[in-house]
Formats: structure tokens, C-alpha cells, sequence
């Protein structure tokens, strides 16, 4: 599955093996088959998509940045 509404190349599908959370910004490691991708997104992003360990989701990368979907 991609996300199609949004023009990104390269997603890599994983899941979330840990999540740092902070005041404002939390850091979601996600294990994808190719290794961990680290994504820093606001706090409240983390509780609006109810992301935990084991959270199927896509990491969006784009050349400066790292952005979540949830499946």
C-alpha cells in the first residue's frame, strides 16, 4: 500500500519499535525492512494518530524530512 495523495517517492512501510515522547516533539523510530527510520513529529501527532509499539504505518521520506501514515 502507498499513499497516493501525497508526492513522495520514497515510503517505506514498518512498524513503530519505539517512541521518545517530549513536551512539543516526540521521536517515532520505525523498523522497515531496509532498518530504523527516525522521524521527529509534534507530540500531539503522535496522540491524534494513536501511535504505539507495533503501529503499522508508512515513513514518508523526503530529502530533509521524515513524516508518518498510519495504516
Amino acid at each position: 500500500m502507498s499513499i497516493q495523495a501525497i508526492n513522495v517517492r520514497n515510503q517505506f512501510r514498518g512498524k513503530v519499535k519505539e517512541i521518545i515522547r517530549g513536551d512539543v516533539v516526540s521521536e517515532v523510530d520505525v523498523e522497515t525492512p531496509w532498518g530504523i527510520v527516525t522521524s521527529v513529529i509534534t507530540t500531539r501527532s503522535v496522540d491524534e494518530l494513536a501511535l504505539k509499539p507495533g503501529s503499522d504505518v508508512v515513513a514518508l521520506v523526503k530529502s530533509t524530512e521524515v513524516s508518518i501514515a498510519k495504516l
